[in-house]
């Protein structure tokens, strides 16, 4: 078993042309450089601070993105409340200052961890601890307003340009979901005809995203109001029959159908997929005629009449899952998120404590860099620690070479705007991919962003460059010393939750007795083997004395493997013999 991703695994996900990936990537540049323009406008301090702001919370559709401007715009109020208050306490009283950072980068720690905020509390952290940070660069006289001010700019700024910018070239959250749609349905095409690895594995992933995205979609797109309930039933059903299909596809890719069946039913899906990629959902499928001597086929063929139809009961009886509160169940049970927010907050005091002793206030990016890369788990420290200094050294390099090669050259804002652009969508491109290789485009608009803007404008000072990329990665070594050296926490630990949840799963797949059921069951079975699959992966990646059961490890990897197999079987014959005595090896290796 090999630890983590290989090189050759990471360089596929960063080129994976993936539908509505570029779309997402320029939409997202566009806001960045969109927020340098209003900072230089309005001469904000610290720049890059806004441009990461907006690059962290910039959604795929003009509804989310929306909600989130407002939400940034909202919690402006409170910090500045908070910080107001806090200056007041702290004002020549440097001890206290310490103790209210400390203080502070505990409790956004905490909820980062044990609540619904997760990475808006990091960046809330990093934006009101740098808030606090930044007093001493100012004249007393005028520290309470500058901060203030400041403050709202770093926060206001990136939510205005989201809202209004958002709303101009965002899509509709219905069509991220008609053209998500789309996108399996073209996948599965691809499964049918003779696929190579590297389709297998761009459907592997789709199938494994499951609907947790697609389902996002439709509720965002039924806030605007302008949509039918009725279309929006019937798209949500849609979103769970496309995992459904895409799963027997790979199934049928598997087994193999014969010519004319598998042309029948290719036809029948492009002609599905060119519906959907309109924005508009198909409401009359015929059942292709395929071979009833291929079961496979036939399951396929059979799912297709109920594509869109959502259950008799959709919108008289909505769905009675608990609603979670907004601190997790075990808050304040689970010892681990007081262990992390403690590592969180002493890598943020190490590295302030750092910076104050070497009066070196250039490498200031060492505490934002703290609350960008703590994660939870000793194997996911490993897993993205390359990607994270790659890239912070990709970023870092792009912008000395534009100190270096571009800035000479440049005469009026035009050039600059256009070389943020350039390398934001770098960065974008990065980040809007997998989640296994989003931070490291996270980390090149970074490294960028505080290499080129210092003060409200460019900058063509090479000392900024080398201080901020030595603050970058001294950030990064003292986060990962710290979660590393206290409480090491192992991915292994998850393993057994996972498993026992995709066995729930795979239970209710095999309960289902409509072919609605059955869609939104494999849909769950996909998501929970997605989180399992990942918990391994961690697994795998940390170091030798924290894997002491590597034979558990690899039949959890066989096992993995085979309820993805069994998944897709059920979809075909839902009654299996051997369904009791698989179930019970998932179970005991649980």
């Amino acid at each position: 078993m090999r630890p983590g991703l290989s090189p050759s695994r990471i360089w596929r996900l960063v080129c994976n042309p993936a539908p509505g990936r570029m779309g997402y990537a320029l939409r997202m540049a566009a806001g960045c450089t969109t927020t340098v323009l209003v900072g230089e406008i309005w001469q904000v301090p610290e720049l890059a601070v806004p441009a990461l702001v907006t690059m962290a919370l910039w959604q795929k559709d003009r509804v989310t993105n929306a909600l989130a401007g407002v939400g940034v715009n909202v919690a402006v109020l409170i910090l500045l409340t908070i910080i107001y208050g806090l200056i007041r306490l702290t004002l020549d009283h440097p001890m206290g200052l310490v103790i209210v950072i400390a203080l502070l980068s505990f409790i956004f720690f905490f909820l980062g961890s044990a609540s619904k905020l997760k990475p808006v509390a990091y960046m809330l952290g990093l934006i009101t601890v740098y808030g606090l940070i930044a007093i001493d660069e100012v004249p007393v006289g005028e520290v309470v307003t500058r901060a203030l001010l400041y403050t709202d700019l770093f926060l206001a700024v990136p939510g205005a340009v989201m809202v209004a910018l958002g709303l101009l070239i965002c899509p509709s959250p219905r069509r991220i979901l008609t053209d998500s749609i789309a996108a399996r349905l073209r996948m599965a095409c691809c499964l049918l005809r003779d696929p190579d690895e590297r389709i297998r594995e761009q459907a592997t992933d789709m199938l494994r995203a499951g609907t947790t995205d697609m389902m996002k979609s439709a509720k965002m797109a039924g806030l605007e109001k302008i949509w039918s309930p009725h279309d929006l039933a019937c798209l949500r059903q849609a979103a769970s029959s496309s995992v459904a299909v895409l799963a027997l596809a790979d199934e049928a890719s598997r087994s193999g159908l014969s010519q004319p069946d598998t042309a029948c039913l290719i036809r029948t899906l492009e002609d599905m997929a060119a519906i959907f990629a309109d924005g508009d959902y198909p409401t009359a499928i015929e059942r292709p005629a395929v071979s009833p001597a291929s079961p496979t086929a036939c399951a396929l063929a059979d799912l297709l009449p109920d594509f869109a139809t959502p259950p008799a009961d959709d919108e008289k009886a909505p769905s009675q899952k608990k609603k979670s509160g907004f601190l997790a169940d075990d808050a304040f049970s689970n010892p681990d998120h007081v262990r992390f927010a403690v590592k969180g907050t002493a890598a943020v005091m190490l590295s302030y404590l750092t910076f104050k002793v070497l009066n070196w206030p250039g490498i200031h990016t060492c505490i934002i860099t703290c609350f960008i890369v703590a994660l939870p788990t000793m194997g996911e420290m490993v897993s993205k620690l390359t990607l994270r200094i790659s890239g912070a050294l990709v970023g870092g390099a792009l912008g000395i070479a534009a100190i270096v090669f571009v800035m000479p050259h440049l005469n009026d804002i035009t050039g600059f705007l256009v070389l943020v652009f350039v390398v934001s969508l770098i960065a974008a491109w990065v980040k809007t991919g997998d989640e296994r290789i989003a931070y490291a485009g996270f980390q090149i608009g970074l490294a960028f962003y505080l290499t080129d803007l210092k003060g409200y404008g460019p900058t063509a000072d090479m000392a900024t460059a080398r201080d901020r990329i030595v603050g970058i990665m001294l950030g990064n070594f003292i986060t990962y010393a710290m979660f590393t050296s206290f409480w090491p926490a192992s991915a292994f630990d998850r393993i057994g939750d996972g498993l026992r949840k995709l066995a729930d799963s795979l239970k209710g797949q095999a309960n289902a007795s409509t072919p609605q059921g059955r869609s939104d069951a494999i849909a769950r079975t996909q998501s929970a083997l997605l989180e399992s699959e990942r918990t391994l992966e961690y697994a795998m990646s940390e170091p030798a004395h924290m894997r002491t059961d590597l034979p558990r490890l690899e039949a959890t990897q066989k096992a993995l493997d085979d309820a993805a197999e069994l998944s897709e079987e059920l979809l075909v014959t839902p009654g299996r013999p051997d369904f009791s005595d698989r179930m019970a090896r998932l179970e005991q290796i649980a």
